[in-house]
Order: C-alpha cells, then structure tokens, then sequence
C-alpha cells in the first residue's frame, strides 16, 4: 500500500514562497498519477496541481498557474509543489494523492491514496 507523507507547509506573507514535499513509500509511485490538492476550512477540496508518472505532463488549476510548480523526482519517490507569490486565499490544508488511472484528474474521487496533509497559512 502506498503511503504519502507531507512536508513543507508553514505560515508566510502575502507574496513569499513555500516548497511542499511529499515522499512515498511504496515503489508503485513511479506508476501514479500524483497530485496536490487542498481544502479551506468549510470549502470543498479541489484540485491544484497534477503531474503524470513520466513527467511529460502536467496541469494546473486557473488559480495557481503561474504561481505554483508541481515535479517529482522519481528515483527519490517524491513529488514537491513550488509556492510562490503566495496569497490569502491559498490558504489551505494541502494534500498529495495518488492515483493509478489518468482520467478526471482534478477530482479527489480519482485517487487511490491520500496523505495526512500539511498547513499553508498566507497572511496579508
């Protein structure tokens, strides 16, 4: 079974950077989908960003391109996403997930596995 750790989250100011981690510990990670989503408290949880098991692809949500990049290094199980220009409203709950089929990718429904989650926390 997969298990994701996240890593990374903390509290900044309006317009700094974080860099999220998030390590896997089972070898079928190189075959995922792997994804970082997050939830605010009382909102939904959506989709911010996907890469694909190769990284020849990759996809963001209209909110964050630009601003945030998702990559994963394979031989280390370990897929990050690069926060900058961070802003009030990404404040959220992030979470990596897993997921062994490539349709519907920007819903959490898709994914097989699912991390604890980190805390992002912009303040203006």
């Amino acid at each position: 079974q997969v298990q994701l750790v996240e890593s990374g989250g903390g509290s900044v100011q309006a317009g700094g950077s974080l860099r999220l981690s998030c390590a896997a510990s089972e070898y079928t990670y190189s075959h995922s989908f792997m994804g970082w989503f997050r939830q605010a408290p009382g909102g939904e949880r959506e989709g911010v960003a996907i890469i694909s098991p190769s990284r020849t692809g990759s996809w963001y949500a209209d909110s964050v391109k630009g601003r945030f990049t998702i990559s994963r290094d394979n031989a280390k199980n370990t897929v990050y996403l690069q926060m900058n220009s961070l802003k009030p409203e990404d404040t959220a709950m992030y979470y990596c997930a897993a997921a062994y089929n490539g349709l519907g990718l920007f819903n959490a429904r898709s994914y097989n596995y699912w991390g604890q989650g980190t805390q992002v926390t912009v303040s203006s």
